[in-house]
């Protein structure tokens, strides 16, 4: 089988005459010398109204071709549109956010299609900054999880949970859960997410008593409003009665060996893994590092908040609840000291 090359006009001449002699899909890829998907593909792509007609085919390929070419050069093109664009997919956004974010928030901007953003970033104008794409940056890995699930007295399981906190129209719901280091590391990342609008915490610790947890997040949750707390069935959530009384909350449980069942803080679990690869020593990394990682989730452009940040969607949220000001710095004051 020849080497790829797109259709000409004369080969699709003979793809016209053969349909109208009522070949099949393989004997005319037999005769042309190409695969039969890539027959299947143009009589598909360049059909009009269910018909194939060579010099409209021919047509409609050229005009595709030039569209795709102008995609490119559109955001190279355009200083103002290249330097959003550079600037937030070296700040870790993806061509889908900047592009949504473009339409529904940064009007003033040229508009960039997330197609064309990705030809900008895959052509030469753009391949130096490629490897900053979240495909690029982690490789999935499978295995087992690790885990310590254990049996826990009193726990609610989240079958009992309201079924209005499944659809996130209320603040102040949230899902906890760790992030451990590697076999031969230390120390532990507790990550909580408000289900609402994905907004993260993400805090280091050693010290994984029940008494420990309790408090760090009774702190990091201080001077919010909280309605419901969803966690894993970890040894560390053992005394999830005070803890419950501490935040004035009810709290569920998932069923064991069942992350789906808190699928929000589990993606945000996968993003930080962007950051602090699998099997690492988490001990190893400085407490700014794990700041920074808090910061990119909370101000990552996000489709299902129409394109709006965590952060931006959070501060929203606490202005309606009319929080003051005061009290979110004091939050902000007891983590930092």
């Amino acid at each position: 089988m020849r080497e790829f090359n797109h259709f000409d006009l004369g080969e699709r001449k003979r793809i016209e005459r053969f349909l109208k002699q009522g070949k099949s899909l393989r004997e005319m890829a037999r005769i042309l010398d190409r695969c039969v998907s890539s027959i299947s593909d143009e009589i598909k792509n360049n059909s009009v109204n269910g018909i194939y007609d060579a010099k409209k085919a021919q047509h409609k390929a050229d005009v595709k071709r030039e569209k795709s070419k102008r995609d490119c050069l559109k955001v190279a093109m355009n200083k103002e549109l290249q330097k959003f664009v550079v600037f937030n997919i070296l700040d870790h956004q993806s061509p889908e956010g900047i592009s949504g974010r473009l339409k529904e928030v940064e009007k003033s901007i040229e508009y960039a299609s997330t197609k064309a953003i990705y030809k900008f970033v895959e052509s030469p104008h753009g391949r130096q900054i490629e490897k900053c794409l979240y495909s690029n940056a982690v490789k999935k890995k499978t295995g087992k999880k690790r885990g310590t699930s254990v049996g826990i007295d009193g726990r609610v399981f989240i079958d009992k949970r309201p079924k209005h906190i499944e659809k996130r129209i209320e603040f102040g719901h949230f899902e906890g859960d760790f992030i451990e280091s590697g076999k031969d590391g230390k120390g532990s990342l507790l990550v909580l997410v408000e289900r609402k609008t994905r907004y993260p915490f993400i805090v280091y610790l050693e010290d994984r008593s029940n008494r420990n947890v309790n408090r760090l997040i009774e702190e990091l949750l201080f001077g919010i409003p909280i309605k419901s707390l969803t966690l894993d069935n970890d040894i560390s959530f053992q005394k999830h009665e005070e803890l419950s009384e501490l935040l004035h909350s009810s709290i569920y449980f998932c069923h064991p060996q069942s992350p789906n069942e808190k699928g929000t803080v589990e993606n945000r679990n996968k993003a930080i893994r962007r950051y602090v690869k699998k099997k690492s020593d988490l001990s190893s990394f400085p407490l700014s590092h794990f700041k920074m990682v808090e910061n990119k989730l909370r101000t990552r452009f996000m489709t299902c908040l129409n394109f709006k940040t965590p952060q931006e969607e959070f501060e929203r949220e606490l202005r309606k609840q009319k929080r003051p000001q005061s009290v979110v710095l004091l939050r902000e004051s007891l983590l930092t000291n």
